[in-house]
Order: structure tokens, then C-alpha cells, then sequence
């Protein structure tokens, strides 16, 4: 049976926050909200966790999982990046896109898609996903929370405990953030910006 934690969408409670990535810490799985939709979230380094979310979400082994980062301080750790690339993300974030960009040799294997060795990258701009990223001082292994069968992604939390209670360890109830997932773009290696979903994020920028 999973927890249940309400906390405050603009002033999360730091007591909870400390329960939650303790929590993480120890290899449970988390809903948690973002700026666009609530999602699954893990430890980075924890296969198990990341194989019981892929279980609940029933994808297949070239599901691409997401690195969820407070801010870009992590971004040459996990990604290459040029100078114009980067400026690109700075402006954008914190915000509801992910970035799929060229992965370094510390991202592990398994998180990267098979064929390109890319990762996706993501800042979101949600005052919860910041604390927990915060107190948990690295990124957050993530996939979006749609259920099988189904093409939008979950938005209350009291739904999501029924659905999930018995599959997931933490329901972290932050209030309704919408059903629009992220935009993602990809960053090729020529300097070109493919879209490769258009979400909540705009995308006047690329005219």
C-alpha cells in the first residue's frame, strides 16, 4: 500500500519533502506532479525501480525514460551540449519541454535509446518537483504517467492512488497540473531542432 502526501503546490511542506526523496532514496516509485502532467519518478541508479515503472506503463525496452534536473548545472555531466545549445536551453527553462540530446558515458546504457545513445533532459518549472530535486541533490530517473491503453496522461491524484496504491511506494498529491504533456525537442548534431512532439511547451521560437 503506497502513501499518500498532500503537499502545498506553491510552499511545499520541507518535512514531507524529506519523507518523499528519503523514499526515493531507498528505491520506491513516486508520482509526483510537474509542470505539465504528473509522472513516475525513481532514483537514477536503481534498475529494479526503473523495471517497475516500465511494468506499470507496460512499454516495451525502447521506452525512453527522462532525466529530470533541477536546473542545467547537470547538463555537461549527462549531455553534450554546444555553446548555441546551451543558450537555447538556458532560455527555455525551467519550463514544459524535454530535450533529447547526446548522452555522456554517465548516463547509463539502459537509459539511453539504443540506436543514438541519446537522453532526454527536462527542467520543470513546479515548485514541488524543485524541492524534492533539491533535497535529493541529483536528477530523477522519469517517464510520464499515461496508462496503458490510454493517450492522455493521469491529472488527480485521488484517481491515481485508486489506480496505483498497491504498484507504487508514494502518491504525492500537488494538485491539479494539467493533462498536456511536455514538448520534446531533439538537438541533432548539425545544429538542427526536430520536433518530435509538439505539448505545452510553445515553439515560436523555432520560426
Amino acid at each position: 500500500m503506497s502513501q499518500f502526501f498532500e503537499i502545498h503546490p506553491d510552499n511545499p511542506q520541507q518535512r514531507l519533502i524529506g519523507q518523499a526523496v528519503a523514499i526515493i532514496r531507498k528505491g520506491g516509485v513516486v508520482v509526483y506532479p510537474t509542470d505539465s502532467c504528473y509522472a513516475l519518478g525513481c532514483h537514477l541508479g536503481d534498475k529494479a525501480s526503473m523495471e517497475r515503472i516500465a511494468r506499470i506503463r507496460r512499454t516495451g525496452p525502447k521506452h525512453n525514460f527522462t532525466l529530470v534536473c533541477r536546473d542545467l548545472s547537470d547538463i555537461s555531466l549527462y549531455s553534450r551540449v554546444d555553446n548555441s545549445t546551451y543558450r537555447i536551453l538556458k532560455s527555455l527553462t525551467p519550463g514544459p519541454y524535454t530535450f533529447i540530446l547526446r548522452a555522456t558515458n554517465e548516463v547509463p546504457r539502459r537509459l539511453q535509446n539504443p540506436k543514438r545513445k541519446t537522453i532526454g533532459i527536462r527542467v520543470p518549472d513546479n515548485a514541488i518537483c524543485q524541492s524534492l530535486l533539491a533535497e535529493l541533490g541529483e536528477p530523477m530517473m522519469s517517464s510520464t504517467l499515461i496508462m496503458p491503453d490510454k493517450e492522455l496522461p493521469e491529472t488527480d491524484a485521488t484517481e491515481i492512488r485508486q489506480l496505483l496504491e498497491k504498484q507504487v511506494d508514494l502518491i504525492i498529491d500537488g494538485g491539479n497540473c494539467g493533462f498536456e504533456p511536455t514538448s520534446v525537442l531533439t538537438f541533432n548534431e548539425n545544429g538542427q531542432i526536430d520536433v518530435n512532439r509538439k505539448g505545452r511547451g510553445a515553439l515560436e521560437f523555432l520560426d
